[in-house]
């Protein structure tokens, strides 16, 4: 039964490692649970407090988790359901139940890349984890990543807005919002893709938890790109451990001078391979899925992202909202502007939204309220979504489509205008 599986999953003092060796040795949950006392004994790798745990009967606090799980919607994934992912199955220590919120895609048939990063990133590095995300979804792959600042909800937000499905994983229970900040993203991603946790709901993140969680993105994955990460960064152990899965391990080449890219230039000169878009990592897994990678030939322009971060890269001004970036990028020189812009960095730039003929734009019933609501200038978003009835999740989308065609730009303190105002 399910609340035998809950019961063995939250055991005190027992490894996922020796849970997999009782789940062999028994072979189910409640053959370990009726076992008298004797019975493990014989087990090699089980301390006197596991011991004790597994002899403890009481099966109320699985019960209440259970409970936990109607209340808040959430699914529950055991070892040995047959949707469980086979690549996570065959890690060292995989979790012997998953939590779930949303639509459990396809693992096995997809290729999974796990997009990572520093929380504490620079303009350059948001803009090409986005972009990554985005043109990582636009050739068939699917992005897991781990929703916290930064690296990660960009490149998340990226795969959503090419339409793409996404999981990410957290470092607490699957119904908790974390960071806080994150809402609009967790809601995105419970509604257009999956998310997921080893944690039972109610756990709160901590600094052990999110180790953990590290090992279920990478062994979700066919491979894992490092997008930015310092030197001490929980990226690099999400890399280390995709090595050590037998995970292919990708980063993409950062400034020589700046901190937040000594890690992922490190693990360059180690042997990952260089990433400089979402092909480059989605080619590599061509030959095992023909009938899902494709490549992208959309232009550049469309794969670039947004105009605020465009600003901060080229002026070094203030970094989006809820992401340090430190130290910061030169100022704007024209000289600085034409090499970006060369690179292939920046998106081309794009014509002032004209009130004249808004119709020129071709826009949706949701876009065209939007831009209505902002005629008089700028707004938050929270009563933009007041005005035009619109709920988030169909707000959020157009925003991102509106702002990808020039119409809009984000502000910071979440406040949205019209370009050109």
């Amino acid at each position: 039964m399910l609340v035998h599986w809950i019961w063995l999953a939250h055991r005190p003092g027992l490894s996922d490692r020796v849970k997999l060796a009782l789940l062999q040795h028994f072979q189910e949950p409640e053959d370990i649970f009726f076992a008298d006392d004797g019975a493990f004994d014989h087990i090699d790798g089980l301390s006197e407090e596991a011991k004790t745990a597994l002899r403890d009967k009481d099966l109320a606090p699985a019960e209440r988790i259970l409970e936990d799980c109607a209340r808040e919607k959430l699914h529950v994934l055991t070892f040995r359901d047959a949707a469980y992912p086979a690549r996570l199955k065959n890690i060292f220590d995989p979790p012997v139940v998953l939590y779930y919120r949303g639509q459990l895609p396809d693992f096995d048939g997809s290729p999974v890349i796990g997009v990572v990063g520093t929380r504490k990133a620079s303009a350059y590095g948001l803009t090409t984890a986005k972009r990554m995300g985005y043109q990582i979804a636009r050739c068939g792959g699917l992005v897991v990543s781990g929703m916290a600042f930064g690296i990660d909800g960009m490149a998340m937000s990226g795969a959503l807005t090419a339409g793409g499905s996404v999981v990410g994983v957290l470092g607490c229970g699957a119904d908790i919002v974390y960071p806080v900040s994150n809402r609009a993203l967790f809601q995105d991603v419970a509604e257009y893709g999956c998310i997921l946790s080893e944690f039972a709901p109610g756990t709160p993140p901590a600094k052990w938890t999110f180790p953990k969680r590290n090992r279920i993105i990478s062994g979700l994955s066919c491979g894992v790109l490092v997008v930015e990460a310092p030197e001490k960064s929980g990226s690099l152990i999400t890399a280390r451990l995709a090595a050590e899965q037998g995970r292919d391990v990708f980063a993409v080449p950062g400034n020589i001078d700046q901190p937040s890219f000594v890690g992922s230039n490190r693990l360059l000169r180690e042997g990952a391979i260089v990433a400089s878009c979402g092909w480059d990592v989605l080619s590599e897994y061509e030959a095992l899925f023909p009938d899902k990678i494709h490549r992208d030939t959309a232009p550049v322009h469309q794969t670039a992202y947004p105009d605020e971060v465009k600003k901060a890269a080229l002026e070094g001004e203030k970094p989006l909202p809820k992401v340090a970036q430190k130290p910061r990028l030169p100022r704007k020189s024209e000289n600085l502007k034409k090499e970006l812009d060369k690179k292939g960095i920046d998106k081309a730039a794009c014509a002032a939204y004209s009130d004249g003929n808004p119709k020129q734009t071709q826009l949706s019933a949701d876009e065209q309220a939007i831009v209505s609501a902002l005629e008089g200038g700028e707004r938050l978003v929270d009563d933009v979504i007041a005005e035009t009835g619109l709920g988030t999740g169909r707000l959020l989308s157009s925003l991102t489509m509106l702002e990808l065609r020039g119409v809009i730009r984000r502000l910071p303190g979440k406040r949205i205008v019209l370009n050109g105002r």
